[in-house]
């Protein structure tokens, strides 16, 4: 069970190509592993294990019948549990989807099923693809496998979990501002925000419109590869969908990077946030490994990253409030409360501060350019050593004014997580980011340092039957420290926004986190003159 079970995309589909294996056994191996070991772990939210049964079945029938279709014939996934799957509920692992059933599949969904994938069910998520950790909601929160007691990284949280505990192989996660990167880099997996727009967002519970990419969380490069062959490519139902031709990506990964031109982000970890220092000594032996690959590495810079982050989290934060004010005004104490120390703020964000961070977003994406010209991918930190679950409060969202990942979300370009060792028996990770539709590029350095490296050999030890610690309790709120007047002002916008039925936890997380919202929108650029469009701005082609 444990060689299937921590076996690649690329080795199953081969043997299963070659009928050395059957896609009944991988799937039924998986099915059994997760049934011993998930209990610990929590990555599934809602496993249809006896339909995966039925559709492994007829992938073998159809394999031996006219042969493999795709490398993902056969080959058993998961999918966040943002992602449509026609009668299976889709509920953002929040109480008040829960009764969400859709009637068709998401178009990534359509296209996995397409090429012969078998989906084994519904993983874990942070509520709305948002707010967590949470220990208040209907499910439990996943758990890292390398460490019970610590933390996945969200929001993909289930699907980082189930492919480091070799519950399946694939997983797709969506990352708004590190949604995918964040448990790949906390996990140890390969993680791809692909170039916004490179895959369709039809069928998945929005985040943020402006924002939002799909995105595989895998093993190896060449599986990320593998799937992004089988999701890429244009979808007329979806008005984001680029109409790009879609490369071989399987075949970029030559592993030859002589030559290439890598900027290296040094500042970003050095300067903006601050990380472990045996992190800053795996990255370095990162890029002395590139080097020793031949590519010519060299210091270069962007700005201070929590620029991009005041920049994304203002029109983020406005839109999935705007994806959730029904339920926002309705029933708001069905949300978790992490979910709701999120998105409460968001009341206090005016039309003006959106149309403000679009084309403070527009003049960053004019900067990356000049980047873009010198250096064929940027390398820098990504998330790293996961910390504990109880040592989270929902106000750290608030108070970090500042990410690993989100810049990356402004350029819209892919951004790739792997990882770069292990210290005190969790992953380390570095983050490649390309060019926007130049995802090879990324996927091609990526598995030149992978193939050099000897990280992918290591995975995480479970023990069917070992005891977990209990998950901690839902923090209290941050105190709220505003004289009284602040407080009867920011509880005005509420009742004006139409919340007027939060409970008094709910108030006090949102009271506590406002004051730091108000002075995000203060530090916000206004571009001067007429001529700066907005970043979502779109333009048709004749």
């Amino acid at each position: 069970m444990t060689d299937l079970a921590f076996m690649t995309i690329a080795e199953a589909s081969s043997r299963i190509a070659t009928r050395d294996l059957s896609p009944v056994e991988l799937t039924d191996a998986l099915i059994a592993r997760a049934e011993a070991l998930d209990p610990q772990i929590n990555a599934y939210l809602l496993p249809t294990f006896e339909a995966a049964r039925g559709e492994a079945k007829a992938a073998e029938a159809e394999i031996a019948k006219s042969g493999a279709k795709s490398p993902l014939h056969g080959i058993p996934y998961g999918l966040k549990d943002v992602y449509d799957a026609a009668g299976t509920p889709t509920t953002g692992h929040s109480r008040c989807y829960a009764d969400c059933r859709p009637r068709e599949d998401a178009a990534t969904t359509a296209s996995l099923r397409a090429a012969g994938a078998v989906l084994l069910g519904k993983l874990s998520t942070h509520e709305g693809a948002h707010g967590g950790p949470s220990f208040d909601l209907a499910w439990p929160p996943a758990r890292n496998p390398w460490k019970a007691d610590h933390f996945t990284g969200g929001s993909s949280s289930g699907s980082g979990a189930a492919v480091a505990a070799g519950f399946m192989p694939l997983a797709m996660g969506t990352d708004t501002g590190g949604s995918i990167r964040n448990p790949a880099g906390l996990c140890g997996l390969v993680g791809l925000k692909p170039t916004q727009s490179l895959i369709s967002r039809r069928g998945i519970m929005p985040n943020s419109w402006s924002y939002d990419t799909a995105g595989p969380m895998v093993w190896t490069v060449e599986d990320c590869a593998i799937v992004m062959q089988a999701i890429a490519g244009h979808d007329p139902r979806d008005p984001n969908s680029a109409t790009r031709l879609v490369p071989d990506y399987r075949a970029a990964l030559t592993g030859d990077i002589r030559g290439l031109r890598i900027g290296v982000l040094r500042h970003v970890f050095e300067e903006d946030v601050k990380i472990p220092p045996a992190t800053k000594a795996a990255l370095e032996a990162a890029f002395d490994v590139l080097r020793g690959l031949g590519a010519t590495l060299e210091d270069a810079r962007i700005r201070p990253m929590g620029e991009y982050f005041d920049v994304k989290v203002i029109a983020a934060e406005a839109e999935i409030f705007a994806v959730h004010e029904a339920n926002l005004r309705e029933r708001p104490n069905d949300f978790g409360e992490d979910f709701l120390a999120r998105s409460l703020p968001a009341m206090l964000i005016r039309g003006t501060d959106v149309v403000a961070s679009h084309r403070q977003r527009r003049v960053m994406l004019a900067e990356f350019e000049a980047l873009y010209a010198k250096y064929d991918v940027l390398v820098t930190a990504a998330p790293s050593l996961a910390p504990r679950l109880d040592g989270w409060q929902p106000i750290h969202f608030w108070s970090k004014h500042s990410s690993l990942t989100t810049a990356f979300n402004c350029s819209g370009g892919p951004a790739l997580v792997q990882c770069i060792g292990h210290e005190g028996g969790l992953p380390m990770s570095m983050q490649i980011v390309g060019r926007p539709f130049d995802d090879a590029t990324v996927m091609k350095v990526a598995h030149a340092y992978e193939s050099a490296t000897p990280w992918r050999a290591l995975r995480p030890v479970l023990e069917a039957g070992a005891a977990v610690n209990p998950l901690p309790k839902v923090p209290d709120p941050a105190p709220v420290t505003i004289p009284q007047a602040e407080q009867d002002e920011y509880l005005a916008i509420a009742r004006r926004a139409g919340i007027t039925k939060l409970n008094a936890r709910n108030t006090a997380h949102f009271l506590s986190a406002a004051p730091i919202m108000r002075e995000m929108l203060a530090r916000m650029p206004r571009p001067a003159g007429f001529a700066q469009e907005l970043a979502n701005i779109f333009h048709f082609l004749s």
